[in-house]
């Protein structure tokens, strides 16, 4: 059951509910949004009824979720999440796309990259500094060097900065500077990483695992959920089949199946869900005519010289070219609005 509360509503309002909740044998987790807050009941609620509460000060609606994803169900009645991230970029309103190189390899190459990025129209930087690798002999990133870096570069050009967290004792540090934390696909299923992205208020980018289904996300959302982080965007990244052809299988069957199911932005990443840089623009193109609110693409000054996942990066000439035609087909689509950017 959830209970939504009015915009405005005091948080003498969401403890009353909570200790309510508590008395009928339930408990409240409340996620605090910038307009209006929500509150979780969890527990045995078949026999409560939506009037226990919605008589209650603040309370605007209670709603009954058969979902066990509660906070992440369009069923809770919420309107679609618009996520901001800075001033003039909210993702969830419009086409947000987000670029960079995989890895963070030197001051200077994030700093050219982010000025390259940002002149051919990418509206947030992404870059790792904290890198998982499948073989411990890989490229792991410049670590807390590699993160000062990214966000110099963030500064220096005005572009938010989106880089992977990969363990609880790095969510602090990073969330200091960052604009928003990522869960990459390895560790969606952390869940005391999850848990401690939760307690903080930078949105989290969660990608799918690679062997993850569509409600298995949506419930690792949920953990960031019930923690109290409204600020929740999802994103498709491919996940493992049997095809050796590409990286991954690119699922974008989970866009519409996820913009049914959820009220939070959903964006794709086609740079690791194909794994070929000749695949990312197409894909690029058929996520954003599928409903993506927004793109993440790897990019690199030279491609072939990458660090890591040289084989998937694209030049900026080629970033180019997918931020014309994919604002083109998202304008197609959605007529009523007339930018190119996410802006508040």
């Amino acid at each position: 059951m959830i209970v939504i509360m009015k915009p405005g509503a005091k948080d003498t309002d969401i403890q009353a509910i909570c200790l309510r909740a508590t008395e009928m044998g339930l408990s409240g987790h409340p996620c605090y949004g910038v307009e209006q807050s929500t509150i979780s009941l969890i527990g045995n609620d078949r026999s409560v009824a939506p009037e226990d509460f919605s008589g209650l000060a603040g309370v605007e609606r209670v709603v009954r979720v058969s979902t066990p994803y509660k906070l992440a169900s369009r069923q809770s009645g919420l309107p679609s999440s618009a996520i901001k991230i800075a001033p003039g970029v909210v993702v969830g309103s419009g086409l947000t796309i987000i670029a960079g190189p995989c890895s963070v390899e030197s001051r200077e190459h994030i700093l050219h990259t982010a000025q390259l990025v940002k002149a051919n129209g990418a509206q947030m930087l992404r870059a790792g500094a904290f890198k998982p690798r499948t073989s411990p002999y890989q490229f792991r990133g410049l670590g807390e060097d590699g993160l000062d870096y990214l966000v110099e570069a963030g500064q220096a050009t005005g572009l938010p900065v989106v880089t992977e967290v990969m363990s609880p004792r790095q969510v602090e540090r990073v969330a200091q500077t960052a604009n928003v934390l990522q869960i990459g696909t390895r560790n969606m299923q952390n869940y005391d990483l999850l848990l401690e992205v939760g307690r903080t208020d930078k949105p989290v980018l969660l990608k799918r695992g690679m062997s993850a289904t569509i409600a298995e996300l949506l419930l690792a959302a949920e953990y960031i959920l019930s923690a109290g982080n409204p600020n929740v965007m999802l994103c498709e990244r491919g996940i493992r089949t049997f095809e050796q052809h590409t990286r991954n299988t690119l699922d974008l069957s989970a866009v519409p199946a996820l913009k049914s199911l959820t009220h939070l932005p959903v964006l794709v990443d086609p740079s690791h869900g194909t794994g070929r840089r000749e695949l990312v623009l197409p894909m690029s193109r058929a996520a954003v005519a599928c409903g993506a609110d927004g793109l993440l693409v790897e990019v690199h000054p030279d491609p072939d010289r990458s660090v890591s996942d040289a084989q998937q990066a694209i030049s900026p000439e080629m970033f180019a070219q997918l931020v014309r035609e994919c604002h083109a087909i998202f304008g197609v689509l959605h007529p009523e609005s007339a930018r190119t950017s996410a802006t508040v």
